[in-house]
């Protein structure tokens, strides 16, 4: 098929790259800088394998990029993938979103399909339908994660999507041929709130395992220990998102908790649940802090080894980053911060009194703390000696990454998220 891809961050560079290595052709376009940095081989997120992806579509002659949107008239279906911006507060820019999709809408021919996987609030797809009736629209929620993205893509478990005819699921049944018959058929109101409860559902599990973890702390029970016996109940089961530690971060689960909110009170409908997730989420965020102070005293002067920057493994995005929130918070104490991050090589403007260290080796010396903020693999490749000789062999573990390898190790005080010391 003829597919046009429109919006090339992360969803829509692995979404152009895997239609490509499913056979389709397909051409990917967004603005100018985006389309320069992409010829030029530089990616707009680390992705492993996606640069290898797309070098194999550009070769073979099914991707190509363009600035041009005149260039979409050639494609039967045009699958929207713009990234829908979030704030700090976790409020959704949708109106950039739809701005760039009215803009290209002019240039699709009458028999286009367009499938939008951008996340934007119900009603968003009926409402941008009104542009261009002629035209057939589809809704398909992006089910990708960050350093997971090109496999979920290709061997998803199911696809949902949310059609108004039998064409178009004619049409959407070749799209995704090469990947899944696994299609879950549904309303597009249907589809779109299915990616608003979906993570609304991740989420408040999330939190629920978190607020457990933290009884956990103060009563002598073990959350992994509660974990496991969750899981193996056949209600909940081995897959469940139960699995104690740090808060949600990224805005991706925030956003659709507020998308949800905000039409509730739009409704007259009351979301007291899901206003409750978002608030213990940001009252578990604060934990590696209270723990920090609880354990240290005043901050000043103390210093304060971070391993990992990055909102995720896998991955060398620091948008929304828990850890890049509590570097600024132990630089407003008066802190001392080194870090170390294997993706990553510069930091923030803000955050230049930050010291980056080139191994984890390197960060912990001297240090009086050091908080395992990103559990990349690589941190378990450190000796526990180079723990035990920090000033302080004070290790703060939320995700329990390095449990196995510290908690009995002797002179290390190892503190992790639902387990007393």
């Amino acid at each position: 098929m003829k597919v046009a891809v429109a919006g090339l961050w992360h969803l829509g560079t692995v979404t152009a790259a895997c239609c490509a290595y499913g056979a389709h052709d397909v051409i990917a376009f967004d603005d100018s800088n985006v389309i320069a940095n992409l010829k030029q081989g530089s990616l707009p997120v680390d992705e492993p394998g996606l640069n290898v992806l797309i070098a194999a579509g550009l070769k073979s002659g099914r991707l190509r990029f363009t600035e041009d949107a005149a260039d979409l008239s050639e494609s039967e279906i045009l699958w929207i993938c713009y990234d829908t911006p979030v704030s700090d507060n976790d409020v959704a820019d949708t109106e950039f979103v739809c701005s760039q999709i009215t803009n290209v809408l002019p240039y699709l021919r009458p028999d286009a399909l367009v499938l939008i996987s951008s996340q934007l609030p119900v009603g968003t797809t009926a409402r941008l339908n009104e542009a261009r009736p002629e035209l057939t629209f589809a809704y398909s929620p992006e089910n990708l994660r960050l350093g997971k993205a090109i496999d979920l893509f290709v061997k998803p478990d199911r696809v949902v999507i949310g059609v108004r005819n039998d064409e178009s699921k004619r049409r959407l049944c070749s799209l995704f041929q090469p990947f899944t018959g696994a299609i879950e058929w549904m309303s597009i109101e249907s589809a779109e709130m299915t990616k608003h409860a979906l993570n609304a559902f991740l989420a408040t599990s999330i939190s629920f395992i978190n607020e457990v973890a933290a009884v956990c702390e103060t009563t002598g029970a073990d959350a992994q220990q509660v974990e496991r016996g969750l899981k193996s109940d056949t209600r909940i089961g081995p897959r469940a998102y139960l699995h104690p530690g740090a808060a949600f971060a990224g805005g991706t689960l925030a956003r659709d908790l507020s998308f949800l909110c905000t039409m509730g009170k739009e409704h007259g409908v009351p979301t007291h649940l899901l206003e409750g997730v978002s608030q213990s989420n940001s009252a578990h965020k604060l934990w590696g802090r209270r723990r920090l102070q609880e354990l240290l005293g005043d901050l000043k002067g103390k210093v304060i080894a971070l391993l990992g920057l990055t909102y995720k493994p896998g991955t060398d995005t620091l948008r929304r980053s828990s850890s890049i929130e509590t570097c600024r918070w132990l630089l407003e104490q008066g802190a001392v911060v080194r870090a170390f991050d294997p993706a990553i090589t510069r930091l923030p403007e803000d955050l230049g009194m930050v010291r980056l260290e080139r191994s984890g080796e390197r960060v912990l010396k001297g240090s009086d703390a050091a908080f395992i903020a990103t559990p990349w693999p690589e941190f378990r490749a450190i000796p526990p000696l180079a723990f035990a000789q920090m000033r302080r062999a004070l290790v703060l573990d939320p995700a329990r990454h390095l449990e196995d390898i510290l908690r009995d190790q002797r002179g290390i005080e190892y503190v992790a998220i639902g387990v007393s010391r």
